[in-house]
C-alpha cells in the first residue's frame, strides 16, 4: 500500500490544473460507484488526477490513485487493497485501466457491496462490457463516455480563450450571431485546419513532431491489445483490420459492400462483420445505420467513418478526402451528445428531426429543396445565411 500511496503522490505532482476538461463537470461525483469509459488517448487518466488535485489536496489520506496497469500493482487484488485501504482510513478510490484486470466486474460489485463508506470511480476501454458482466454491477454504476477533445476545447487550450459550450438548437435558430462572438476573439480557419489533423487527442501538446507516431500507437495498443483481450481477436487478424481502416479513410465517405469487402481483405463476411461491430465499439469508426432493428451487431451500416479526423490523416495522409474529413468531424462533434442516423436525401438525420447536409462553400440548397427542418453545413465560410451554417461552429457542442 506504501509502495502504491507514493507512486501516486508522484503521478500527482505533475498534474497540471491549468485547463480542464468540461466532462469534469458532467460527472456526478457524489455517486458510490462510477465508471468512465473511452477510447485511448482521450484523456481518462487525466482527469481522475486532475479531479483528485483539485478537490483533496488537504485530504489526500483519503484518496488513492491506482493503475491496474502498473507493475507496483502486480500480484495484488482489488479486494485486498480496498480492505487495506479502507482499514487505513481510506474513502475514494480511483482506478485507472480496470479493464486489465481478470475479474474485475465480480471484485468491484463485492467491495461496492462490502465497503458501504468507500467511493470507486475506476475507468476502462470503451469495450468494457457492463450490462453483460456476470456480476451485475448496471445497478450500481454511473457509466459516463468520454472522447477527446472537442474543437472548443481545442480552441480554449491553444489560446486560453474561453468558450461557452453551445447547444444544437441555438446554433440552428441563431448561428449568424454566435458565428460573430466567436470571430471577434479569434480566426477560427488556422485553428480549425491544425485541428482537423492535430487536435483531438489532448497529448498532442506534449511533443507535436511525434503526434502521428503516438496516434499510431493509440490504435496498435486498441488492436494489439484490447481486442484480443476483450473480444477474443485472433491477433494475426491485426493488418488486415489495418487494412480495413485505411480503406474506410481514403473513402469518400465508406459505403460498405460486405461481400466484397470481404474478399479484398480475405476474411469471412461473418467474421467481417463482427470486428466492424467491435471497431465502432473501440472508438476507431462512426458507423451509420438506415434504421435501428434487431441487433445492431448484425446490420450492415449504410456508412462508415473513422471516429475522428485526426485519425484519418495519420491512416491516409495526404489521400484524406476533404469531403470525408467534414463528414467526420461533423459525425464526431455532433453524435456525442445526439443521436445520428442515415438520412436517404442528405448526410446526416439528427435526432430524428433534423437533416444536413455537408459541403464546401459553394455548396447550394438545390438538394434539400422541399425537406423540412434542413440545413446545410458549409466548409470555410466564417459566416452563414438562413439556414447555411459554418461547418466549425459544431465544435463548439461540448
Amino acid at each position: 500500500m506504501e509502495e502504491l500511496f507514493n507512486r501516486y503522490q508522484r503521478i500527482s505532482q505533475k498534474i497540471q490544473t491549468d485547463f480542464v476538461r468540461s466532462f469534469m463537470q458532467e460527472v456526478n461525483w457524489n455517486a458510490r460507484l462510477i465508471g468512465i469509459k473511452g477510447a485511448r488517448g482521450v484523456g481518462k487518466t487525466t482527469l481522475l488526477l486532475q479531479y483528485l488535485k483539485i478537490n483533496f489536496t488537504d485530504n489526500k489520506a483519503l484518496t488513492l490513485y491506482v493503475s491496474l496497469d502498473s507493475f507496483a500493482f502486480r500480484g495484488k487484488s482489488l479486494l485486498g487493497l480496498a480492505d487495506e485501504f479502507v482499514r487505513n482510513g481510506g474513502k475514494h478510490l480511483f482506478l485507472d485501466e480496470v479493464h486489465k484486470y481478470p475479474n474485475w466486474a465480480q471484485e468491484l460489485k463485492n467491495i461496492y457491496d462490502d465497503y458501504s463508506e468507500l467511493q470507486i470511480v475506476f475507468t476502462g476501454s470503451s469495450l468494457l462490457e457492463i450490462l453483460n458482466s456476470r456480476a451485475d454491477l448496471s445497478r450500481r454504476v454511473v457509466i459516463y463516455h468520454m472522447q477527446g477533445l472537442s474543437f472548443r476545447e481545442y480552441i480554449m487550450l491553444e489560446t486560453g480563450i474561453y468558450f461557452t459550450p453551445l447547444t444544437l438548437e441555438s446554433i440552428l435558430k441563431d448561428h449568424l450571431h454566435l458565428a460573430g462572438l466567436i470571430n471577434a476573439k479569434i480566426k477560427v480557419f488556422p485553428h480549425f485546419e491544425k485541428y482537423l489533423k492535430q487536435g483531438y487527442y489532448p497529448f498532442y501538446r506534449e511533443e507535436l513532431d511525434l503526434y502521428e507516431q503516438r496516434v499510431e500507437e493509440v490504435i496498435n495498443m486498441m488492436l494489439e491489445i484490447e481486442l484480443p483481450l476483450l473480444r477474443g481477436m485472433d491477433i494475426g487478424l491485426v493488418p488486415k483490420i489495418k487494412q480495413l481502416l485505411g480503406i474506410i479513410s481514403a473513402s469518400v465517405p465508406f459505403v460498405p459492400n460486405i461481400v466484397n469487402l470481404s474478399q479484398k481483405i480475405e476474411i469471412h463476411r461473418t467474421t467481417l462483420m463482427s470486428y466492424l461491430f467491435y471497431l465502432q465499439e473501440l472508438g476507431l469508426t462512426y458507423h451509420l445505420l438506415k434504421e435501428a432493428r434487431g441487433s445492431v451487431r448484425l446490420q450492415k451500416p449504410a456508412k462508415i467513418y473513422l471516429e475522428n479526423t485526426n485519425l484519418m490523416y495519420v491512416l491516409s495522409s495526404f489521400s484524406a478526402n476533404r469531403g470525408n474529413v467534414r463528414e467526420t468531424f461533423f459525425a464526431n462533434q455532433v453524435g456525442y451528445k445526439h443521436k445520428i442516423s442515415f438520412h436517404e436525401k442528405t448526410d446526416f438525420l439528427v435526432d430524428n428531426t433534423y437533416a444536413f447536409e455537408i459541403g464546401g462553400k459553394d455548396k447550394s440548397k438545390k438538394q434539400i429543396t422541399g425537406i423540412e427542418n434542413t440545413f446545410i453545413v458549409s466548409d470555410e465560410i466564417e459566416y452563414g445565411y438562413q439556414n447555411k451554417i459554418p461547418i466549425w461552429l459544431f465544435g463548439f457542442l461540448y
